[in-house]
């Protein structure tokens, strides 16, 4: 568990029984200390492979990156994988939960067509079913955030270990490996196309969109020291993490967070709180 923001938000890991279902829990509260300068309540995220559902206790958002979109009063939000950055912004003060599903977990689980919901997002009941509509309400009407967690567990659990593909294991770090390697053992005898079909059924990106984005991630998770100690050579960083130059890997890094690299280093070491979540997740 991490506990790093003015803002009260943590990141919390998933207990052993979900960590090859779920990346990871996310809660958040303003409530306790308002934000009262407006550029502190946009919320910026990056791309991403993962399905992710967020129930706001209190408070509400407004999605402004993409354009466009229309303002919602949905409290429990399911959020199919992303392919470009993403913004919202908090009118006021929230408390939310967030959880933050592996995508052939997520389908797993409840059946959606998560390549059907790449760069869209909904209520979560109205998506997914009457039983996570019931589910939602619950952790809606908990009263703390442990209480909260534990309707979620009581749920996810024995629906994962029914649900789950024999030998799923995979966690943070191996999960897209894990899942070419689990659609390869079921696809014997497939082509290489065939094979590339099926994990983006499961995923609702290629292969390679899913590789890119754990490189990306990974890279910034070793550099995060060097860059916040101010001694980053982010061409050194490029070549680590097997980009072919430093202008390769500003590219990639442009695309999922909208930043440069050096541009995403200044803006977290200046702990602009809109970028809260690049904090606790690095």
């Amino acid at each position: 568990m991490s506990d790093t923001e003015p803002s009260l938000t943590r990141l919390i890991v998933p207990p052993f029984a979900l960590a090859s279902c779920v990346r990871a829990y996310i809660t958040r509260s303003t409530v306790e200390a308002p934000l009262t300068d407006p550029a502190d309540r946009f919320n910026h995220f990056p791309a991403t492979p993962h399905c992710s559902i967020t129930w706001f206790i209190e408070g509400e958002a407004e999605v402004v990156e993409p354009p466009g979109m229309p303002k919602t009063e949905i409290r429990a939000v399911f959020v199919g994988p992303q392919t470009r950055p993403m913004a919202t912004y908090n009118p006021g003060p929230v408390r939310i939960l967030m959880v933050m599903f592996y995508p052939q977990a997520m389908h797993a689980l409840s059946g959606v067509d998560v390549p059907a919901w790449v760069n869209r997002w909904d209520d979560a009941g109205t998506v997914l079913g009457p039983e996570w509509a019931a589910m939602s309400d619950a952790v809606l009407a908990a009263p703390d955030d442990a209480a909260r967690l534990a309707v979620l567990e009581a749920f996810l659990t024995p629906r994962w270990q029914a649900a789950r593909p024999g030998g799923a294991g995979a966690t943070a770090g191996d999960w897209v490996r894990h899942l070419a390697w689990q659609v390869a053992d079921t696809a014997l005898g497939r082509g290489v196309r065939s094979i590339e079909r099926h994990i983006k059924a499961r995923a609702g990106q290629p292969m390679r969109k899913l590789l890119r984005l754990q490189r990306a991630e990974q890279s910034f998770f070793d550099a995060r020291e060097e860059f916040l100690a101010g001694r980053v050579v982010w061409s050194d960083v490029a070549a680590r993490g097997g980009y072919s130059d430093q202008a390769h890997f500003c590219r990639e890094a442009r695309e999922i967070t909208g930043h440069s690299p050096h541009e995403l280093a200044r803006i977290m070491k200046s702990e602009d709180e809109s970028y809260w979540i690049y904090r606790i997740w690095t």
